[in-house]
């Protein structure tokens, strides 16, 4: 549809209830954004310092946030409840509420990837850098090409993330494990002139949207179809699946527990659920991301998989130990 307006796409009115502090936070964040974005517009040869904070803290909030996201959380506790037999009315959860909670996710996690690496993709190519209802893209090319943790999800303190937001149909913000990843860049700046890595960062767009994908030029629409033609099919028919343990041995103080399908469930029995997020693979990642022969990676073996530096020092009953990509 040309010209149509976005305001409420993304988010609706009262949004995350009527609390007034949450509302100037939420509007300082955006002007805070906007202010950046600007700047960057007039000067789009370096990434500074206060501009990179400003964006990585907004990729976050835009992460969490967006009601795609909390509808896909909605989602997820709904088919708990079904699972574990809730009678209507118990453990219900709306998309409010969903919303509210990622907030108060972002105020405990905003500092999470600050050991991240950023930069901006300056867009020399005809091909415009495309948005969507969900435009804060969290993704994994290492863990999705070399998956040494199936059935396991990946998220903000996983090895090798990767984080992208779209800024205009010329600049693009991205943020990358810099232990696993190595991007060329000069002073925070990359340079993308082929129109296949373009189109390898909007295919994320088109495989993470809930409905919508939106681009400056209606001119661009008949290529869009194209390229939307081409990733269609990996778009996940699902976007999480629920995992049903059932206890089945003690062995020296430690309890196992077998994933068994749900139909199979013994209801006397102790049982654990676990959601795995589902994660689209694009097909084609940009040339400028490229994993490093020598990176490192951290784990303890448990169902953390694998996990940043940073991430270490958080107590848990196994030591990490680092391996190679």
């Amino acid at each position: 549809m040309q010209n149509a307006p976005v305001k409420n796409q993304c988010s609706k009115d009262y949004f995350y209830g009527k609390n007034e502090r949450l509302e100037k936070a939420i509007q300082l964040i955006e002007s805070g954004y906007s202010q950046a974005l600007r700047d960057l517009i007039q000067n789009n040869r370096t990434l500074t310092e206060s501009n990179k904070i400003v964006f990585k803290t907004f990729w976050l909030f835009q992460h969490l946030r967006t009601e795609t996201a909390a509808m896909r959380t909605v989602q997820m506790v709904e088919t708990i409840r079904t699972l574990t037999d809730l009678p209507p009315g118990k453990f219900t959860f709306g998309i409010k509420e969903a919303v509210q909670m990622a907030c108060m996710t972002f105020a405990e996690s905003m500092h999470e990837i600050d050991d991240l690496k950023f930069c901006i993709i300056k867009n020399k190519t005809k091909v415009p850098f495309i948005t969507s209802d969900n435009p804060a893209v969290l993704t994994n090319k290492w863990r999705l090409g070399k998956d040494r943790a199936p059935g396991h999800s990946f998220g903000i303190g996983s090895a090798g993330m990767l984080a992208l937001l779209p800024l205009t149909p010329k600049l693009l913000f991205l943020g990358y494990d810099g232990d696993v990843y190595s991007v060329p860049k000069e002073r925070g700046v990359v340079m993308m002139k082929s129109d296949r890595d373009v189109i390898a960062l909007n295919r994320h767009q088109f495989l993470q949207c809930a409905a919508n994908v939106y681009v400056h030029e209606a001119s661009h629409e008949e290529a869009l179809i194209k390229h939307y033609s081409e990733i269609e099919s990996a778009r996940p028919k699902v976007r999480h699946i629920a995992h049903y343990a059932q206890i089945g041995s003690t062995v020296g103080g430690y309890t196992r527990y077998v994933i068994i399908p749900t139909e199979e469930r013994d209801k006397t029995k102790e049982a654990i659920m676990h959601s795995q997020v589902i994660h689209p693979h694009p097909g084609i990642w940009p040339s400028q991301i490229r994993i490093r022969q020598n990176g490192s990676v951290y784990t303890n073996g448990t169902g953390m998989g694998y996990v940043r530096l940073s991430r270490t020092s958080e107590a848990t009953r196994r030591e990490f130990w680092k391996e190679r990509t």
